[in-house]
């Protein structure tokens, strides 16, 4: 069964939000990038200009995730992730915005010669309660020590007379005091505000590159434009997982997403596509590939890429691009997700990498 952008739209009302971000964000060509790459045609969706903080797309999961934070009367929310998250940011400032104690669980996950900079400085900035834990270098943290950890860090909060609401990493898949996959219903509201900027521009839209973390961005996309029978493919680049199990738990979201927004339409395997050629040396881990990419882009097109996800992501669409791929018709969207502050605590090693290839 086909739905219309307006059929999607009153069953994603049944969920209502807190006013968080701007929208429709930008949607344009990089005509630079384009005739150098030599086609196809590249857009680019700017979901790292949203109002909160420094932007970035996790604003759009959060709008839904903080009304139902308000309805169950909580008055702190916790989540975790690594140091530079991203989501850590957005998610505190949110919570400041409408009142609620914001407490950080941020993993270790790669080394960093300065604590306060970056997304942990605007953290300390929005009086975040920040707890740091040791993790293994350049993986994702495994569900057993977040759950040991979170634990811990719960019943400190209940010890001083708070009710928290626990966010899963991402705010992606539903767990902890989060029932819903709000996170992928979020991405599926941005997958109709994308189809009404392609209809706009009178164009198609063949592909949708961006960096997959918590799978979150990925199911709600492949939704929407499973909803709408778009021939539209999502290409996810995972920045930590391989494609297998990855692919999977993005499966799981989705198959959520239709059942809580009661779409009668099937999902299968074969609608998630994960590239993990891209992963480097680990999640976090920046090379020498990241530091060009982010610099080779602000020279073409004069914004910036960050070195955790959207740089991964960037590097994989010239690749894929330089591989044929694509065709050279073809209309391709990158979705900015954001992330930009995370340039600052990984300078050292960017401008070295980008001295040494001048030399």
């Amino acid at each position: 069964m086909g739905y219309s952008v307006n059929d999607i739209r009153e069953k994603i009302q049944n969920y209502p939000r807190v006013k968080l971000i701007h929208s429709p964000t930008s949607l344009y060509k990089l005509e630079n990038l384009t005739e150098a790459l030599g086609g196809p045609e590249i857009y680019i969706k700017r979901d790292d200009i949203t109002e909160l903080a420094f932007g970035g797309n996790k604003s759009r999961k959060l709008e839904f995730i903080l009304k139902d934070v308000q309805n169950k009367k909580a008055d702190s929310v916790v989540t975790w992730a690594s140091l530079q998250s991203n989501w850590c940011l957005q998610t505190a400032a949110a919570a400041r915005k409408i009142g609620l104690i914001p407490v950080l669980v941020l993993f270790e996950t790669y080394d960093l010669p300065e604590f306060y900079d970056g997304n942990i400085l605007l953290d300390f900035l929005v009086d975040a309660e920040i707890k740091t834990r040791e993790a293994e270098k350049g993986e994702v943290v495994k569900e057993e020590k977040v759950q040991e950890v979170m634990e811990e860090v719960i019943n400190e909060i209940k010890e001083w007379s708070h009710l928290p609401y626990v966010i899963p990493v991402g705010g992606s898949k539903p767990g902890w005091s989060m029932e819903k996959p709000y996170g992928a219903i979020g991405y599926v509201n941005a997958f109709l505000e994308l189809a009404d900027q392609v209809e706009e521009q009178d164009g198609g839209m063949d592909y949708i590159i961006h960096a997959s973390g918590s799978g979150g961005t990925q199911a709600g996309l492949v939704v929407g434009a499973k909803a709408l029978r778009k021939k539209t493919k999502i290409v996810g680049i995972s920045v930590s997982d391989e494609k297998e199990s990855f692919s999977k738990e993005i499966l799981d979201i989705g198959r959520e997403t239709v059942k809580s927004l009661g779409l009668d339409i099937p999902l299968e395997r074969d609608d998630i596509t994960v590239m993990d050629d891209y992963i480097g040396e680990g999640y976090g881990m920046v090379t020498k590939e990241v530091a060009e990419i982010i610099s080779y882009v602000a020279q073409k097109e004069g914004f910036y890429l960050d070195p955790v996800y959207t740089g991964k992501a960037m590097i994989a669409l010239v690749d894929l691009i330089k591989k044929g791929y694509f065709r050279k018709d073809d209309r391709v969207v990158f979705i900015h997700t954001g992330g930009t502050p995370a340039l600052f605590p990984h300078k050292h090693q960017l401008t070295e990498y980008l001295i040494k290839s001048l030399a």
